[in-house]
C-alpha cells in the first residue's frame, strides 16, 4: 500500500481547504504555508552549512549511508554482545523461522494437546 502524496491527493486537499478555510482566507494561509517550507528549507540549509563548518575537511570523507540506524539489527547487536564469536559483518544473519506464540497455540489446541501455560509469566 502506497501511501505517497500523488496529484489527485494534493487535490482533494487542496478542495477541502478551499471548504473549511474559504476563498477569502485562503491566499493569506497559502502564504504562511511558503514562509513556513522556505524557512524549514533555510533551517536544514543551515544546519547543512554549520555542519560543514565545523567538521571541515572531514565533513565530505563522512559516510552517511554507514551511519544510518536503519541499518543495524538489534538482534545481531544482542548476539555479538552475549558471544565471543560475532557472525560474520559480510555475510546477512537470517534468523531460523519460529513460529508465533499464538499460532503455536492455536495448532496445539487442533492437536488436542494442551496450550503451554507458564505460572511465572502472570
Amino acid at each position: 500500500m502506497s501511501w505517497g502524496l500523488t496529484f489527485e491527493k494534493l487535490l482533494l486537499i487542496g478542495l477541502i481547504a478551499v471548504i473549511i478555510i474559504g476563498p477569502d482566507r485562503l491566499p493569506g494561509y497559502a502564504a504562511q504555508f511558503g514562509r513556513l517550507v522556505r524557512s524549514l528549507r533555510d533551517m536544514a540549509n543551515g544546519a547543512k552549512t554549520r555542519m560543514r563548518e565545523e567538521m571541515g575537511p572531514d565533513y565530505d570523507d563522512v559516510d552517511w549511508k554507514k551511519l544510518d540506524p536503519r541499518q543495524y539489527d538489534p538482534r545481531r547487536i544482542i548476539r555479538e554482545a552475549l558471544t565471543d564469536d560475532p557472525a560474520p559483518a559480510a555475510s546477512p544473519v537470517v534468523a531460523p523461522v519460529r513460529e508465533s506464540a499464538y499460532a503455536q497455540r492455536q495448532r496445539l489446541i487442533r492437536e488436542g494437546r494442551p496450550a503451554p501455560f507458564d505460572l511465572e509469566a502472570t
